[in-house]
């Protein structure tokens, strides 16, 4: 999965790499030139007594070490500017693709995994092919080639390096073996540990409230240690690493010297040739360590492209028309037909033969008791998940067909969570509509009933909004999300129970202005409260799903038993007639 997430990305950029692998060679084949040079020195200038020749082969030497100084320095450049590239374009990879997710894909994932494998399982990979440009490329080259030169000093020493080489090889990959399996926890225990932190954060409120701070104390405790116990047990595989590969060059080093000794007293070597070999024995040991370190990363790197492959792999429910529509005849009309939804595995659908009209000029009502479907029912028409039955059709054309992009801007969406970004009202309600006028969103403003709190605020349109909101009450919080639809200016309003958080004096108030802005559009109202919606031109009545009743107040109070039970629920007899 690694080979073939860097192959995908990696793509663009072969030219860097050919370029970075040249500069390695050579400075790879500078390094194995040096000791040759050193030894050549000792054995006709330093033991003869040439100054000379010690000097001019000096000059040699240090020519060749600004070679492979200006290549090292070329090669870890560009290493290091292809692999921020390469980090940057799987991030841009998997936001994309999550971008593309439906509500369903959200859920089978889940935010805080998403964005572990957005920053840290892309930042294990980046780090990896970091170390691979500066480290890996050269490992190799450094091994055979110190092998080669090794072999060209001295041919019985080198059976030395028949006995290294394999030991180092086996307990490397041993070690490497029971890291892969650790990995992959680490990374799952990450998600945890970022699960409950963002619960805690998000939802700080409610364990102040119910007094749950140890309770919540104790969870993160047990989630942090989980992942500390894994990671423990890694870094003790770690630890070892690098004591074994060390035990075995020292062991390596004293046999080379004892052997190398017997062969300079027999004559058969020379003192340069020893130094040379040694030197040779030593960057065939750091290649093998480098070629460690890499091994070191390579488990989790794997683990981490696994982990982003497979949100690239998924495939959106909701996906883009081959030959979409881009102009709707008509203005405003919404018809579901048929329409039902089920969650993949789900035993029983959210929604089942769902049929409704919405027609401009009217107000249509969604109410039911909790789980009937209604929010689900209102998803389904901007395509945040798309119907697994029947038909959603606006102006005549399934949304499936209509361009994305057309459909946005002719249905506007109030979420039943209202969610505002950071940054300021202005560039909030500017959101849906980029170029509206700030008489247009204090336009909008007013409609929302949020004119008043705005202008009180200092800078006004400029007062900065925090992320999510949370500088603003949660009333306040709903009427700028309003007022942001009413910017967009769609044909079709869809309010999913958008009015839960106002007193009843600012909600009338807030239906009596939407009642003239939309005049012209459809209205499509989901609510919990039965004063919302009791004057609407048509109220459908779910439950478990289905359809059970539509028509207006007082006839389904007449006829409807559920519609009835809910009125009642809220209103005296007196009231709800």
């Amino acid at each position: 999965m690694l080979i073939r997430l860097l192959r995908t990305y990696l793509g663009p950029y072969k030219k860097p790499i050919a370029l970075l692998v040249l500069l390695q060679f050579l400075q790879t084949c500078a390094s194995l030139y040096l000791p040759t040079l050193n030894a050549d020195i000792i054995d006709n200038g330093v033991v003869k007594g040439d100054t000379g020749y010690i000097l001019s082969f000096g000059a040699v030497m240090l020519a060749v070490t600004v070679v492979q100084m200006v290549c090292n320095i070329g090669a870890v450049l560009y290493g290091a500017r292809t692999s921020a590239e390469l980090g940057r374009d799987m991030r841009a990879g998997v936001f994309d693709r999550v971008q593309s997710f439906s509500a369903r894909e959200m859920g089978q994932f889940g935010a805080p995994t998403l964005i572990t494998r957005t920053t840290n399982d892309v930042q294990q990979v980046q780090t990896l092919v970091l170390m691979a440009f500066t480290l890996m490329v050269s490992a190799p080259i450094m091994c055979v080639g110190g092998i080669v030169m090794a072999l060209g000093q001295d041919v019985p020493l080198s059976g030395v390096l028949l006995a290294v080489v394999p030991v180092l090889g086996i307990s490397v990959s041993l070690i490497v073996r029971r890291l892969r399996p650790l990995f992959r926890t680490m990374q799952e225990r990450l998600d945890t540990v970022n699960r409950v932190l963002r619960e805690q954060i998000t939802g700080n409120r409610v364990i102040r409230a119910f007094v749950r701070d140890d309770y919540e104390k104790k969870r993160f405790r047990g989630a942090n240690a989980e992942l500390t116990d894994v990671s423990v047990a890694s870094g003790k595989l770690l630890a070892l690493m690098f004591p074994v590969v060390m035990t075995v060059v020292n062991l390596s080093s004293i046999a080379v010297v004892w052997f190398g000794a017997h062969r300079i007293d027999s004559g058969a070597m020379e003192i340069g040739a020893l130094t040379a070999f040694l030197a040779y024995l030593l960057q065939i040991v750091m290649a093998v360590m480098m070629a460690t370190f890499m091994f070191m990363m390579i488990p989790r790197a794997e683990v981490c492209a696994e982990r982003i492959q497979e949100v690239l792999d998924t495939e959106a429910s909701v996906v883009p028309p081959t030959a979409p529509v881009r102009e709707l005849r008509g203005h405003g009309h919404l018809e579901l037909r048929g329409a039902g939804f089920r969650y993949p595995g789900a035993e029983e659908p959210v929604l089942k033969g769902i049929e409704l009209t919405a027609r401009p000029g009217e107000t249509t009502a969604v109410i039911g008791s909790t789980g009937s479907g209604k929010s689900t029912l209102l998803s389904l028409v901007p395509r945040l998940m798309d119907a697994t039955e029947g038909e959603v059709l606006v102006n005549g054309v399934a949304v499936s067909d209509v361009e994305p992009a057309l459909l946005a801007r002719t249905v506007g969406l109030v979420p039943q969570k209202p969610y505002l970004f950071a940054g300021t009202v202005a560039s909030n309600l500017r959101y849906g509509n980029p170029d509206a006028t700030d008489e247009e969103l204090w336009h909008a403003l007013e409609v929302a009933q949020a004119k008043g709190f705005v202008e009180s605020l200092e800078e006004g349109l400029d007062a900065p909004v925090a992320q999510g909101g949370t500088n603003v009450s949660g009333g306040q919080r709903q009427r700028l999300s309003i007022a942001r639809t009413l910017v967009q200016r769609p044909e079709i309003y869809l309010f999913d129970d958008s009015f839960s958080a106002l007193d009843y004096a600012t909600d009338a108030a807030l239906r009596s202005a939407l009642t003239r802005e939309t005049r012209e559009a459809t209205v499509v109202i989901v609510a919990q409260r039965v004063s919302t919606i009791r004057d609407a031109d048509r109220i459908v009545v779910l439950d478990e799903g289905r359809v059970v009743g539509t028509g207006r107040h007082h006839e389904l109070m007449a006829d409807n038993e559920t519609y009835r039970e809910i009125v009642l629920s809220q209103l005296t007899e007196a009231e709800a007639a």
